[in-house]
């Protein structure tokens, strides 16, 4: 039997998506309040349970007769009220997640990581999982709580747990919808005319599933991979989106002091108003960043091939699920 945590978010779906094809039996644990997705609803082969990351016994008792974990449940934030939360369900999560592996003696488990736990290199060279990760003022919330949730899986490697580490880019994909990523697709479409000067890594989310899916079935072990097909900059990202939908690009860059006067007017109409714009000081640091991962550590252990990032652009923008964008929140 195998287990997927977060089985309703973007990534644990199409991750049971693909083990459903494959003829897999999958149990999969949600919150009581989560959305089973449309394509998923009516496939007997998956045992769908309410189980909460935070609640060890619950999480214990969805181990009965599991041999494989996919842990692929976590919280995203920039803001600064959900940093205590955040950090609650990314690293405590991850801790019952590691200890009922160990309590239950499971084959293995795929932990998904991020590359924002992953350190910084040099200018001009690409990141790679050699780099060290370091505490500073620069990191983002989610970043120390997805760094201490790896450092959690490190010590059930420790304790004897069989487990892998993979650290995604931006993942992307059709089914994202208006949420993570989808956000991106869905300013551009309604008129963006503006881009960050950053650069960052890319990935299709049927690649990061399939690979996730190959280093489960195969040999290795207390290993972690940056899964990442291309690097590219906000403007060309934003140049290939407007091409999908058929759209003048953004043409106006944002340098760094433009973001943070647009930061400080946005904290101050939050406090005049009450009313936030979702535009945070992590938001304004990552967007000027230029972070550029290699991918040869995963390419090489798995001989594996990343889809074109243009053609998943394209797809997306062309799915019949993205007629939603047009629509304002």
């Amino acid at each position: 039997m195998i287990l997927v945590t977060g089985g309703t978010g973007f990534l644990g779906s199409e991750l049971i998506r693909q083990l459903v094809v494959q003829g897999k039996t999958v149990r999969a644990i949600k919150r009581p309040s989560s959305t089973i997705p449309e394509n998923l609803k009516l496939q007997s082969t998956i045992d769908w349970r309410d189980a909460d990351l935070l609640n060890y016994h619950a999480l214990n008792d969805s181990m009965d007769g599991v041999t494989q974990v996919y842990h692929c449940a976590a919280m995203v934030s920039f803001r600064k009220a959900d940093k205590r939360l955040m950090r609650r369900i990314n690293i405590e999560g991850t801790a019952h997640v590691v200890n009922v592996c160990l309590q239950n003696q499971i084959n293995k488990l795929i932990h998904v990581s991020s590359v924002s736990a992953v350190g910084y290199s040099k200018a001009g060279e690409l990141i790679t999982e050699k780099h060290q990760w370091q505490f500073n003022k620069n990191q983002s919330n989610y970043a120390i709580s997805k760094y201490e949730s790896e450092m959690e899986v490190f010590r059930g490697i420790a304790e004897g747990l069989k487990a892998v580490i993979i650290n995604p880019s931006i993942i992307i994909g059709k089914n994202a919808g208006l949420n993570g990523s989808g956000q991106l697709f869905k300013q551009v479409k309604e008129g963006l005319k503006y881009y960050p000067q950053g650069a960052f890594g890319i990935v299709d989310v049927q690649d990061v599933a399939a690979v996730m899916i190959r280093l489960m079935e195969g040999h290795i072990l207390a290993k972690r991979f940056i899964i990442n097909a291309e690097n590219i900059s906000y403007k060309d990202l934003f140049a290939t989106i407007a091409e999908g939908f058929k759209l003048p690009p953004p043409s106006i860059e944002l340098r760094p002091w433009m973001l943070k006067t647009g930061y400080l007017a946005s904290s101050f109409a939050k406090y005049i108003t009450g009313k936030d714009s979702g535009l945070t000081k992590e938001i304004v640091n990552s967007a000027s960043k230029i972070s550029r991962y290699s991918n040869q550590k995963i390419t090489n252990a798995l001989n594996y091939n990343f889809k074109p990032v243009k053609q998943t652009i394209l797809e997306i923008c062309e799915s019949p699920n993205n007629t939603e964008l047009s629509l304002i929140d």
